[in-house]
Formats: structure tokens, sequence, C-alpha cells
């Protein structure tokens, strides 16, 4: 009773700080579904015409569900590519002597620092040389590469939080280093695993200048760029439609969010050793 007594201040501090951001949310949502005279805060009439894109093609711009369409494949790609190496070059690194590991790790963290906007001329100029500019692939190998040094240190330090005699003990019972990995190692990481798919889907979800840069033709178009094509077309610009496309964007992340915050917070349980 009394640790719930002692934390009530805090309670009381953060629902200061959350109710005006819950606030913000719920009266935007509020003002894509309806109409508000000019000067005023206060709704007036119900409309479901800022949502027209959900029925119709806007001029110029792709559908909305190819746009998402687009979106997802672009993240879940990523996603599968990013856990697929990071769980086993992760492994390899923490377990097995690797040459010129020190280094390897310490270059691992300076290409995770380095910007991705000073690597964009030299990654278009590939792209198009092997001929995989304006496509969906090419902006989703990309992606994954940038997303990868992340992915592999996060890994790694998880790797070295599992017990050797876990190993040892797969190993004597003469299973192979592989099975030892897929069925001893890698279940004791799987927090980690489902932590890294979820920053990483989120990730290529939220991602503008690559596809932007890399895959601007509408058929491959993503939601991001097809958010911002909206505001930046001075002919048929439009503040309500904007706003919805908007929150019809951020959906899928507070969804996803409130499903799966307990695993997002697991990531900073290991991953720490170096």
């Amino acid at each position: 009773m009394t640790s719930n007594y002692r934390s009530w201040p805090m309670i009381l501090a953060l629902g200061v700080v959350t109710i005006p951001l819950v606030l913000m949310y719920v009266y935007l949502f509020v003002d894509t579904v309806t109409n508000t005279a000019p000067g005023s805060v206060v709704p007036h009439e119900f409309t479901g015409e800022h949502w027209r894109f959900l029925w119709e093609t806007l001029p110029g711009r792709p559908s909305i569900y190819v746009a998402t369409l687009n979106t997802f494949v672009f993240a879940t790609a990523t996603t599968l590519i990013v856990l697929a190496i990071s769980s086993t070059a992760g492994y390899a690194i923490s377990r097995l002597n690797v040459p010129f590991r020190a280094f390897f790790l310490a270059g691992v963290m300076v290409l995770h620092a380095f910007p991705t906007v000073t690597l964009i001329i030299a990654i278009f100029l590939i792209l198009q040389f092997i001929g995989l500019y304006n496509t969906l692939i090419g902006v989703i190998l990309v992606k994954a590469a940038l997303e990868l040094p992340f992915g592999i240190w996060i890994m790694k330090g998880f790797y070295d939080t599992v017990p050797w005699e876990i190993e040892m003990a797969g190993i004597q019972d003469g299973a192979s280093r592989l099975t030892v990995w897929r069925k001893l190692v890698l279940p004791q990481v799987m927090p980690a695993v489902m932590a890294l798919g979820i920053f990483s889907f989120l990730a290529g979800w939220s991602e503008f200048i690559l596809p932007l840069v890399l895959a601007p033709d509408n058929k491959v178009q993503v939601l991001s760029v097809y958010l911002a094509a909206l505001i930046a077309d001075d002919n048929n610009f439009d503040m309500a439609l904007f706003k919805s496309v908007g929150v019809f964007y951020v959906v899928p992340v507070i969804i996803m969010f409130l499903f799966f915050q307990g695993k997002l917070m697991s990531i900073y349980g290991g991953g720490t050793k170096g």
C-alpha cells in the first residue's frame, strides 16, 4: 500500500505530460471526419470526404492500397533479411574465433553511426549500374544493409549472455553446431529476435529518404512518399486529406506498439556486452 501511495506523484506527473499528447491525437482523428469553420476549432459537421482516398485514386497518385502493399512488402522483406543475417552473424561473432573480430565489431559500430544521407549518391549510382534503381527489391536491399550493423551488434550482445554450458551439453550429446544454435541457443535469445524484428519493421515502415530517392515511381511508391507528395502538390493541396492519410499511415504503428511494447523493452535487457 505504501509503495502504491509513493508511486502516485510519478503517475500524476506522467499523466500531466501524456494527456495533452493523447488529446492531440484524438483531435487529429476528429478533425479528419469533420469540417470546421475557418477561425474555429470546434467542428460543425461530420463528413467522410477527407477519407475519399480509400475508395478513389487521387489525381497523379497511385492507389492507396498499392502504396500500402508496397510499404508492407518493403518493411517485411527488410525485417526478414535483417533477422536472418543478424541472428547468424551475431552468433558467429559471439561464439566463434573469427579473425579480426575486434576490428569487425568496431567497423559495425562505425557503419551504424554513419549518416545514411552521405551515402545516398553512391547508392544511387550503384543501383543504376546493376539495374535495381526504381525497384522495390533495390531499396529493400539498401535498407536491410543499413539496418544490419545495429542488428548484428544487438544479437551479438544477447548471445554473449547465453551460458556456454548449454552449447557444451548439446555438443557432448552429438549434436552439430548448427543444431545446437537452432534448437538450444536461438530459443534463449528469442526475445531479442522478436524485438529486433519489430524495430526493423518499424524502421522500414517509416523510411522516407531511401524510397523517395531510389524508388520514386508510382508503381513502387510507399506510404511515406505518398504522404509527402500530397503536401508538395500546390495545385491540389488539401490539408484535411493530408491529415487523414497521415492517420491511416500511423495507425498500424500504434497498434503494433500497443501489442508488442513489452517485447520492445526486452531489447534493453541484453546486447550490452562488447
